[in-house]
């Protein structure tokens, strides 16, 4: 039986960013819905309840956030938030409001859609991602972008923190490096795996005395597993 494809909300004032992301996802098979407004979308919400929505934060009258807001009230769908600002401020409110990843505009597609599938993929079985994760002695805040061995703060760089979120969020499942270029980096560097070894061996050294660690899976890639005491 041919599996149903899942159904993708995009939420965007910019009738040229919502073209641009229908046509990126559509081409890896999702369905798209579109609003242009924030009550459009908490409407299209209701009658068709969606895999995702991809919201903007800038909009006219019901601002992303306050549609992020809305949608919390009674649904856990997977929240994508697009915003222009190039600074944090728009990021940590979206994701203390309950948005699960966000994008600064303009962005590149192909990453768009990676990280599209890499969350829909983390909430398969069920599974609702955290902003607050702990792992042993390791805890790491999605939302504020922080992470912590026994109340020491990481002093992570933005892919470090990035790769580290992956594991957390799938602890002891062996990740493959494609898998990992693919949530992290996005498709524009698909193949270069070198990449994702050179931060694995970097990330290693940061978290020695969590009470985890990054294994090796020769010929697949890596899993996070916790150190015996």
């Amino acid at each position: 039986m041919k599996t149903m494809a899942q159904r993708i909300l995009v939420v965007d004032d910019e009738q040229n960013i919502r073209d641009l992301a229908t046509l990126y996802l559509q081409k890896e098979g999702f369905n798209v819905d579109e609003a242009a407004t924030g009550r459009e979308a908490l409407t299209r919400l209701q009658q068709t309840p969606p895999a995702m929505v991809i919201l903007d934060v800038m909009m006219p009258g019901m601002d992303g956030f306050e549609v992020c807001r809305e949608i919390r009230r009674e649904h856990d769908v997977p929240i994508l938030m697009l915003t222009a600002r190039s600074d944090d401020v728009d990021k940590i409110v979206g994701l203390e409001l309950g948005a699960d990843d966000y994008m600064t505009k303009p962005f590149n597609p192909r990453e768009m859609v990676a990280r599209v599938k890499a969350i829909l993929r983390r909430f398969e079985g069920g599974r609702k991602p955290q902003n607050a994760i702990t792992v042993s002695n390791l805890s790491v805040d999605k939302a504020r972008r922080e992470a912590k061995v026994d109340e020491e703060d990481l002093r992570l760089r933005t892919k470090e923190f990035d790769l580290l979120v992956a594991f957390v969020e799938n602890p002891g499942i062996a990740l493959t490096r494609d898998q990992l270029l693919e949530s992290v980096w996005g498709y524009e560097f698909a193949g270069e795996t070198r990449t994702v070894d050179v931060h694995v061996q970097h990330l290693r050294s940061k978290i020695n005395g969590a009470g985890v660690q990054i294994e090796t899976i020769r010929g697949i890639g890596y899993k996070l597993v916790e150190t015996p005491a």
